[in-house]
């Protein structure tokens, strides 16, 4: 557990148009994808901070053929509409740090928690490529249209391929392995995500290495371990970000303390993929910030991912609850049953020490709004992948981080969509709605400049062009629904715990078949009242079988007296609810 603090450190009129004639709407070319017409809209522009009100937005393929005031642009006969009357539109959302190999559970990252004798490394690196397409499928349910991993296995860039021949996945933005100072244990060996170099030469021969892969930028892990000066590794950087430079890539430098950070802007870096978190930006730093025209991705959470798990004090936002993969977050309360001599250390004991929120959490939030109030080009993201840091759904809770932190709603939303394209010079395809861009679009019931929640309520997904409904993405299955249901139960989230259960839910004991409970009124009063007394209420999953719509659990309870409580849970679904439940203790 020496490399927990290290780790917590490194841890987007029709007829006057030019060239426009109605039968490139109906013309046998496009029957597949006709013309798309989203009419009467309020329109959420990036570029110029206002919202245009009454708006037709003219979509062909997957690219915006004109925008424009709805009384001027007339829809043809035989067009597709989506009347947007009272809704607004806004670009589809960038998360500009994540990583694909990481599944943001709690055996994912072996260098700073290593379980491998619980759980198998190599098991969850083959969950993250089994469960891709689910893992998109999330990211758009939750507006996200573009996904940026900075930093991962050379088999990145076959992930980047695939996702991006997918109408339902996002857009992909990546580079491979990390050039790096430092070498962590336990990692990959035979496709490393992160590799050491010495030299300048062995910096440049990584940069060569990933050329042919065509990466959309490169990525320096700037880390100091303590006695080493951060100048003493300096000429590696220089020579990675010129090397990149030479030949027209970016280049990305996760570098959390202040001097590593301005040694690397000073140096060339063109994207900070963290805060700085131990020390307050000066003028001199935020003015050479935005000289340089540096990217500053704040990652507000991604530390108290960690510090949930390990201390295994969690609240887990609704967000989470609904849109993160149930079964990676179910591992997160793991702890709790693992024997402390596996972990090497005991989690109660650790909440004195990791306190939350620390004062990195301070320093990174004042460190935001000081960098947004001078100009600095904010973008959002995660870091998703990361112990307790979920793909998809731990972005709204970054957004509200950034909201806590002193950003306006417009602000954030401009972080989340034209910074980042601008960012990573995606902007003549991204991160707007105009003309000529890519058309990765969100409607929303609610006004998100007022609300920043009405971006957990998105009606319609428009990706690459074409219509995506958010709750028909991803499926819940049996399994699924077991799942959430058992992790809001360890959250003690009395709604969240409900919602996978019908309203006319009936609980039996097996043995006698008496009736327990009958609808969901009666288990709001008992469950709610278990969950405001018992703190320390935790379901350890035993086995599981899933034989069509039953799902059979074998589960331990402790928490709630003085010996465990055993049991076997059958859950019986139908029309994508839980109808009965049965236990047999």
């Amino acid at each position: 557990m020496k490399k927990f603090p290290l780790l917590l450190a490194a841890a987007f009129v029709i007829y006057a148009l030019p060239g426009y004639t109605q039968s490139a709407a109906t013309s046998p070319a496009n029957n597949a994808t006709p013309t798309l017409f989203i009419t009467h809209a309020n329109l959420i522009d990036v570029n110029s901070n206002k919202t245009l009100a009454d708006q037709t937005i003219v979509i062909e393929h997957d690219r915006i053929l004109a925008t424009g005031p709805s009384k001027k642009l007339k829809v043809p006969a035989g067009g597709t509409v989506i009347d947007a009357t009272g809704k607004y539109v806004m670009p589809g959302m960038t998360d500009a740090h994540i990583h694909f190999f990481q599944t943001g559970g709690l055996y994912t990252r072996p260098d700073g928690l290593n379980l491998t004798a619980v759980y198998p490394y190599e098991k969850d690196q083959q969950w993250a490529k089994e469960h891709l397409n689910d893992m998109m499928a999330r990211y758009l349910a939750c507006g996200i249209t573009t996904v940026v991993d900075v930093g991962g296995p050379f088999s990145n860039f076959a992930i980047r391929n695939k996702v991006n021949a997918d109408p339902k996945a996002t857009n992909a933005w990546v580079t491979g392995p990390l050039v790096s100072t430092y070498l962590p244990p336990n990692l990959d060996k035979k496709d490393p995500p992160i590799v050491k170099v010495t030299t300048p030469e062995e910096a440049r021969e990584l940069v060569q290495k990933q050329l042919p892969y065509k990466p959309d930028f490169i990525k320096i892990w700037y880390i100091v371990v303590p006695g080493m000066p951060a100048e003493s590794t300096l000429h590696i950087v220089k020579a990675t970000i010129e090397e990149s430079h030479a030949h027209g890539l970016k280049v990305a430098v996760h570098a959390t303390e202040y001097e590593t950070a301005k040694l690397a802007v000073t140096a060339g870096a063109d994207i900070l993929v963290h805060s700085v978190n131990d020390k307050v930006l000066d003028n001199e730093m935020l003015q050479l910030l935005k000289s340089k025209q540096t990217v500053y991705i704040p990652t507000l959470t991604v530390r108290h991912g960690y510090k949930r798990a390990f201390t295994q004090q969690f609240d887990f936002p609704a967000h989470d609850l609904a849109y993160g993969d149930p079964f990676i977050l179910g591992t997160l309360t793991d702890l709790q049953h693992i024997d402390k001599s596996v972990v090497g250390f005991e989690y109660k004991s650790l909440r004195t020490r990791h306190i939350i929120p620390a004062r990195e959490d301070t320093v990174m939030r004042i460190n935001l709004q000081l960098a947004q109030q001078a100009g600095v080009n904010v973008v959002a993201g995660t870091d998703a992948g990361n112990i307790g840091t979920l793909h998809a759904s731990s972005f709204f809770t970054e957004l509200k981080t950034m909201q806590q932190s002193g950003l306006s709603n417009r602000e954030i939303i401009r972080s989340a969509t034209i910074n980042a394209a601008k960012g990573f010079g995606k902007d003549k395809d991204y991160g707007s709605i105009g003309k000529g861009k890519i058309a990765d679009l969100l409607i929303l019931e609610k006004d998100p400049t007022q609300d920043l929640n009405a971006l957990t309520d998105i009606q319609t997904v428009i990706h690459r062009g074409i219509q995506l409904q958010p709750k028909e993405l991803f499926v819940r299955t049996p399994a699924v629904l077991a799942q959430e249901q058992l992790n809001a139960y360890n959250a003690r989230n009395i709604e969240a715990f409900l919602a996978p259960y019908s309203d006319s839910i009936a609980i039996y004991d097996q043995a006698s078949g008496k009736l327990l409970m009958q609808g969901k009124e009666q288990m709001r009063q008992r469950y709610a009242a278990m969950f405001d007394k018992a703190k320390e209420l935790h379901c350890q999953l035993v086995n599981r079988m899933v034989m069509g719509n039953t799902v059979i659990d074998q589960e331990r309870v402790t928490g709630v007296g003085e010996k465990p409580m055993e049991a076997i849970a059958v859950y019986t679904i139908e029309n994508g609810k839980i109808v009965k439940v049965s236990f047999i203790r």
